[in-house]
């Protein structure tokens, strides 16, 4: 499936790694608002379908080779109101390394709300509760 969007700006695609009980996230080198740790995420390439740019970006942004699993789903961001896509992915290669981001952190199932104090997009949660365990 095609990324589209409503503006002319690219959608960003993020993926959601969970391996051993926790779930991988980076910190961005530039802060966006509120938003320093988030998934590994980056714009939609022209042509470029949301789950593989989520690999793409996995791979470029921490040296993880990381296979899509399922999209789960979409929304506009509320706080950059850009269309986001979470796509679920697991681990195939590669060693977490910091490549294009400032720190990379394993996290807990309990300790997401100190790294995303605002909470996360419903549907990625549902996945993280029922994939991780506390």
């Amino acid at each position: 499936m095609k990324q589209q969007t409503t503006d002319e700006r690219p959608g960003i695609a993020a993926a959601i790694v969970v391996h051993e009980g926790r779930v991988f996230m980076v910190r961005r080198r530039v802060s966006e608002g509120q938003l320093s740790w988030q998934f590994p995420a980056g714009e939609v390439e022209p042509g470029e379908e949301r789950e593989a740019a989520a690999v793409r970006e996995t791979r470029e942004e921490a040296g993880l080779i990381v296979e899509a699993v399922k999209l789960l789903g979409e929304r506009v961001h509320p706080r950059t109101g850009r269309l986001m896509s979470y796509t679920a992915c697991q681990i195939l290669g590669g060693t977490a390394h910091v490549a294009d981001t400032e720190e990379l952190a394993w996290v807990t199932l309990g300790d997401i709300p100190e790294y995303v104090p605002y909470g996360l997009f419903e549907p990625v949660q549902d996945y993280l509760d029922g994939t991780l365990s506390t």
